[in-house]
């Protein structure tokens, strides 16, 4: 045994568990941790300028991270309530993240203490263990606990808040021979596997619905292999995308309501089986359950119990690990190939790769102000497959799923339930930290690029590269849509003239408001600007070129048309509104929906 501060036992274990690159901001609750920090040496510390910022960094770096756990650390009272943003949103996405807080000593918890909150309970409700540490000899007990419960069954966030007094006792412990708790993940059995697999060859148009749950499994070789041995096409969720890539040819497109492909929502309708490995039909996917449903039977594979028959009651569900659940449907597939009784899905096959090839959106627009069609284009015909991308929520997030390609797991990095505006900067960072040697590409529009803009500077200080892409329209414009309904265009405009309109060129328009290159300046990164359709590729040449060199965030600003309305429905995935003057290719002009990588 070891006498050590009950901190030291904490940070130890982080490095045992393999969490070693931690996003925070110090103060006088959190400095015994810090000091702790600080001695070991061993770990990596990044300074957030915002503590929600310091959560949404651990939540890039763990979707970024196969089997990695970001951390966010902060003092008492603000600083975890800050936080709560990022804990929901990482619960909301099944992404483990361990949240640290500091707190007022012990025996003044019921007093109004100065910056005292009972941040476990608030936290609570979005986490899978929230826990104020009252006793110094429970800090070990407690950090394996978290570890056990982020890494077991459906993945997600944890918080430990540690009283000042408990983080300076001093307390026996042996990191010599510390030992992670058993992690606790349901498999599906090879009489489940057989059972799923009897159902799906007796269908005649069967598909595979690729969840988010098959990337935290690590498992998207094995989906790809399953779908290979049986011939069946998939369909990723929005947390999927990229389990198996954009140009395969048993891609069939995302489905839904938003991020979907009117190939993939056709494609859907047309099958009558369907398997959902490691997903939550969540409502963007299915929209309205009736249509969703209709002449299709379901199977669900989920590592949360719960979560079967939660949307929709299945014809069959199986409580499974992703990857656990494929590699038995992989073995049984196997069996069943070598045995020649698998069906022939030719036909099924290429009908779903003739939608995919004609039923496609228009991309290439020559018009001032940009269509924001036309940068999705020139973002494929830039960006190579090995490029990350990082974005959260609003129309450009949702044009960026109908027109981007993604080509491999954890390439997609977003926010998918949660769609915290400001959320893309830091988890960029995070993402980028995580994985220096990828390319990360971040998109927002204007109004998220605003909300934690100051991140930016964290970019700078530790010199991390990447390229942000921001679609300007000085709209909220996914709302502005929205609002559509209601004959109304209120509160959603951000334009406005601006005192310092001088720095603009003469193609930026009048009132255009922020001026997002002198800020992106001012927090020591580079600012570009692109106002004519033909220069945004070799900006974002420039822009990538710029990032390596000097090693810190990029942006690109591209102004846009003020209003462009982007396909998508308010009910049923049968009932998009294409807008049919943006819905037509041009047969002579290069698209975005046409893979440049096949």
């Amino acid at each position: 045994m070891t006498r050590m501060r009950a901190v030291e036992a904490a940070v130890k274990i982080l490095e045992l568990e393999g969490a070693t690159q931690l996003f925070g901001v110090p103060g006088a609750a959190i400095n015994p941790f810090y000091a702790a920090l600080r001695a070991h040496g061993g770990l990596s510390h990044v300074l957030a300028r915002h503590v929600e910022g310091a959560a949404h960094m651990a939540e890039g770096y763990t979707r970024a991270t196969p089997g990695g756990i970001g951390v966010c650390v902060g003092t008492s009272g603000p600083a975890g309530t800050d936080m709560i943003t990022g804990l929901y949103s990482a619960t909301a996405d099944s992404v483990p993240i361990l949240a640290i807080t500091g707190q007022a000593p012990v025996a003044r918890l019921h007093k109004e203490d100065f910056q005292a909150v009972d941040i476990a309970a608030i936290a609570r409700p979005v986490v899978k263990m929230a826990m104020t540490v009252l006793e110094p000899a429970q800090v070990p007990g407690a950090f394996a606990q978290a570890f056990h419960l982020m890494r077991s069954g459906r993945p997600g966030p944890v918080l430990i808040d540690l009283p000042v007094d408990v983080q300076l006792a001093e307390i026996d412990f042996d990191p010599d021979t510390y030992q992670s708790l058993p992690v606790h993940r349901p498999a599906a059995s090879a009489a489940q596997a057989a059972k799923i697999l009897d159902m799906l060859t007796a269908a005649e148009r069967p598909l595979i619905v690729a969840g988010g749950g098959i990337v935290n499994a690590d498992a998207s070789a094995d989906l790809v292999e399953l779908a290979e041995l049986l011939d069946v096409p998939v369909v990723p969720t929005l947390m999927g995308w990229g389990t198996i890539p954009d140009d395969h040819r048993l891609t069939a497109g995302m489905v839904g309501l938003q991020t979907a492909h009117r190939y993939g929502n056709a494609t859907f309708l047309a099958s009558d089986f369907v398997l959902g490995i490691g997903n939550r039909w969540a409502n963007r996917h299915t929209g309205g359950l009736d249509t969703y449903r209709r002449g299709r039977t379901f199977v669900h594979v989920d590592i949360e119990p719960t979560q079967i028959g939660r949307v929709f009651a299945p014809d069959y569900g199986v409580v499974s690990d992703a990857g656990a659940a494929l590699r038995a449907l992989v073995a049984e597939a196997r069996r069943r190939r070598d045995a020649g009784t698998l069906p022939s899905r030719a036909g099924w096959v290429a009908e779903c790769a003739e939608r995919r090839a004609t039923m496609l959106r228009r991309t290439h627009f020559t018009e001032t102000p940009i269509k924001p069609q036309r940068v999705y284009e020139e973002m494929n015909r830039v960006f190579g497959p090995e490029t990350r991308y990082v974005t959260t929520i609003g129309l450009s997030q949702i044009a960026a799923g109908q027109f981007l390609h993604v080509y491999r797991p954890r390439h997609w990095v977003n926010a998918g339930q949660a769609g915290p505006l400001g959320w893309t900067i830091p988890a960029a960072l995070g993402a980028a930290v995580a994985d220096p040697a990828t390319p990360v590409v971040a998109l927002s529009g204007d109004y998220d690029f605003q909300f934690m803009l100051e991140e930016l500077a964290v970019g700078a200080q530790f010199n991390i590269g990447y390229v942000h892409v921001v679609v300007n329209n000085s709209y909220l414009g996914l709302i502005r849509q929205a609002q559509r309904a209601f004959d109304m265009d209120y509160s959603v405009q951000l334009g406005f003239d601006n005192i310092n309109a001088d720095h603009f060129d003469e193609a930026t328009p009048k009132g255009f408001g922020v001026d997002h290159v002198v800020v992106a300046e001012g927090l020591g990164c580079v600012g570009l600007r692109v106002t004519d359709p033909e220069e945004i590729a070799s900006t974002l040449r420039r822009a990538t070129t710029l990032a390596g060199e000097h090693k810190v965030p990029v942006v690109v600003e591209v102004v846009l048309e003020r209003v462009t309305n982007i396909a998508m429905s308010g009910g049923d995935i049968d009932a998009v509104t294409e807008f049919e003057d943006l819905a037509t290719v041009e047969a002579d002009a290069p698209t975005a929906v046409a893979l440049q990588h096949a």
